[in-house]
């Protein structure tokens, strides 16, 4: 029989499970895709329990079924970072459509928004990794390909302005639809998360992505007891196993509710500013409506939900 007829399962599928799903993705991408998609959790196989592989995708979970799975979390955590943490599952309210936006007039490029996000967001220690990447651009240019993120001199530099770049959590994602098994989605308030669970790590997204948004973890993240944020959430910054991709969720789990994103918080100058679209009262809105603000690559029409504006 021909297997021109074989397509990808789909989550509203209850006959699908994820043995059959590999099964048939195997059959769909063709040998080459497939070996390339497979290998990183091929390598993963000894890590990998029955009950994780056999695990519905998110969306499929009951609140009993999400219960047992954050419980075996939670434990793996202890087993593994000898850290008692908590993960939550925090949905999003209604009526909050979440955006962001940077005022590039005040950022003087001193990363510690970075910083914040490499803590809050339990990101592996050795690789220094972090959600946003910090661009010194040329003042006239806006093109951050052309900035440099690996400048190592005080700032702010004469001539010199900074874009800090991080997920732009965009209406029409690339990402999302590059995603062959839907680990990748958009939620109810516009934030973009993945089930690290159930990505099996194939970088289709991440090459989709064309603000270099998201991060693939090559090694087992390394962090120390102490230094593991125990406030964690299933969708956003529990410690993500080797092998997946990652990205900013606009901290989630400190959002939705009602705390700020941490990288805000850090923010020495006040250059971010964060809320609900939806509320013509917010500070997010007064921005948008009173300053010039810019989205990245609009040409693309993701349609991102970050806003970049300068004073004058």
């Amino acid at each position: 029989m021909s297997d021109s007829n074989a397509s990808l399962p789909i989550i509203d599928n209850p006959g699908v499970n994820r043995r059959r799903f590999l099964k048939t993705a195997g059959a769909t991408l063709g040998l080459a895709a497939w070996a390339a998609a497979m290998k990183p959790l091929l390598d993963l196989t000894p890590e990998v329990n029955a009950d994780e592989f056999l695990q519905k995708h998110y969306r499929e979970l009951t609140p009993e079924q999400k219960a047992v799975v954050f419980k075996r979390l939670e434990e793996e955590a202890k087993a593994e970072y000898d850290v008692d943490v908590t993960i939550s599952d925090p949905p999003p309210m209604e009526n909050v459509l979440f955006g962001y936006a940077l005022n590039l007039s005040v950022c003087i490029g001193c990363r510690k928004c970075a910083e914040a996000c490499h803590i809050e967001n339990n990101h592996d220690r050795a690789s220094n990794n972090s959600y946003i990447c910090v661009f010194e651009m040329e003042k006239g240019g806006i093109d951050f390909e052309k900035g440099n993120a690996t400048y190592d001199h005080p700032v702010p530099a004469p001539g010199k302005y900074y874009m800090p770049v991080q997920c732009q959590q965009c209406e029409n994602a690339p990402c999302v639809t590059a995603c062959p098994i839907e680990a990748t989605w958009k939620e109810k308030d516009g934030i973009v998360v993945v089930d690290y669970n159930w990505c099996i790590g194939c970088r289709y997204c991440e090459a989709a992505c064309p603000y270099h948004a998201r991060r693939f973890n090559w090694e087992k993240p390394e962090i120390p007891a102490e230094e593991v944020n125990p406030d964690q959430s299933y969708l956003s910054n529990r410690i993500r196993p080797q092998g997946v991709m990652e990205k900013c969720t606009f901290c989630l789990h400190r959002t939705r509710e009602g705390r700020l994103p941490a990288c805000l918080e850090a923010c020495p100058t006040g250059a971010r500013v964060f809320g609900n679209l939806l509320d013509p009262d917010s500070e997010i809105r007064w921005v948008i409506e009173n300053k010039r603000t810019f989205v990245l690559k609009e040409e693309l029409g993701t349609k991102p939900r970050f806003f970049y504006y300068f004073d004058e």
